[in-house]
């Protein structure tokens, strides 16, 4: 199966991430890669950091002369601003080092120190830190890439910022990834742009945030991948965690999502039809492209809900861990809204988890024996 496992923090010397169960044989670069990181540092609302770093990734491992050689692919991004934390993050004992002691209401940073018994909360905050999906979108650009060998396509645009939301019609196409990269917000809808961009310009002035909601849609996905025989094997429950885990994100709907759950029955489930071109087929789509766990065929549609980042620059009140008295939480470099990235992150995590379920069903050590496997599939299920 396709996975991966990232290291490192964000004022650290730089992120690490190895990715293992890719087939031999698939075509990978280092420009594809720092084209997905680029993407992540994109968007209106973004703070200072953005302006340090310029992401670029280094291969140690499981790729030569371009392809991939079935190995684990072990990948780094170095952190510019490190030679700025030096002292504070250094690996080796160092005396009088500042301790951080006000927690952030809405971090990791009070919990963090009272499940690890730390008491400089930095210890936690710079492994906690959004810093570390650099590692899961250069995973997702190796995913993206396998995909596209069976035009698998996952795109992301932003829904809501704030209070503004696009129209409910919009479904972005994958020739329109790159329309929608231009937009600052990376939105596909120019007025609901426009209102975005005036949010966030008012929440800069007052010193806020704000989150939002972003959608993920996959096309060409062929059906079949998941199961319903466990909880663990659901690919909708294993595509909601992966969604779940980048940081700030809150909620995740699939298709009508909550919406449907004031309706009839009637009103949501999707009808079959049969065409013997195509064969099986639906009118509707408000399952998300999964029914039971299984993707059928459909559009995967994917929403998620990020909550405003918690740091600010008007700190919010807290409690000081040493002194107990009444303080305000930590103030470092932070945006204003990070919704936009958040939404490439989201596109990275679908496409490693689609990658995972598409080796896990098709194997093969080997990318030829990967498609072969895939399209003798393909072939089959035209019979049922």
């Amino acid at each position: 199966m396709f996975e991966f496992v990232s290291a490192g923090e964000s004022h650290g010397p730089g992120l690490a991430v190895i990715v293992t169960g890719m087939p031999a044989g698939l075509s990978i670069s280092r420009g594809e890669i720092d084209k997905e990181l680029s993407r992540r540092q994109m968007g209106a609302g973004r703070g200072d950091r953005m302006k340090i770093e310029a992401d670029q990734v280094e291969i140690l491992s499981g790729v030569r002369l371009g392809k991939t050689i079935g190995s684990p692919v072990a990948m780094i991004v170095r952190n510019r601003d490190w030679k700025n934390w030096t002292k504070i993050m250094s690996q080796e004992y160092i005396d009088e080092v500042e301790e951080v002691t006000q927690p952030r209401p809405g971090h990791a940073d009070l919990a963090g120190i009272q499940k690890y018994g730390q008491t400089d909360i930095r210890n936690i905050l710079e492994r906690a830190s959004a810093r570390e999906t650099v590692c899961r979108v250069a995973a997702g650009a190796i995913a993206k890439k396998l995909l596209l060998e069976m035009d698998i396509k996952i795109l992301s645009h932003v829904v809501r910022i704030g209070s503004v939301n696009t129209t409910d019609k919009i479904m972005p196409q994958p020739n329109d990834l790159d329309e929608i990269d231009k937009s600052e917000v990376r939105c596909f809808d120019n007025e609901a742009s426009k209102k975005m961009l005036e949010a966030l310009e008012k929440a800069k002035k007052k010193g806020d945030s704000l989150g939002g909601i972003f959608e993920i849609i996959g096309y060409g996905i062929p059906p079949g991948l998941g199961s319903h025989i466990g909880w663990n094997t659901r690919l909708d429950g294993r595509l909601a965690r992966s969604l779940m885990s980048i940081p700030a994100i809150k909620g995740v709907e699939i298709g009508a999502g909550f919406a449907a759950c004031e309706k009839y029955g009637s009103e949501v489930h999707d009808e079959i039809f049969y065409e013997s071109s195509r064969g099986f087929k639906r009118k509707t789509n408000r399952a998300g492209g999964l029914e039971g766990g299984i993707t059928n065929g459909e559009p995967l549609i994917l929403r998620a809900g990020m909550k405003p980042i918690p740091t600010l620059a008007k700190p919010l009140h807290t409690v000081d861990i040493n002194t107990k008295e009444p303080a305000k939480a930590l103030k470092e470099r932070a945006d204003v809204c990070a919704v936009p990235a958040a939404a490439v992150v989201g596109e990275a995590m679908v496409a490693v988890e689609i990658a995972s379920a598409v080796t896990e069903k098709f194997g093969g050590d080997g990318l030829d024996e990967l498609l072969l496997n895939y399209h003798n599939y393909l072939k089959s299920i035209r019979n049922i």
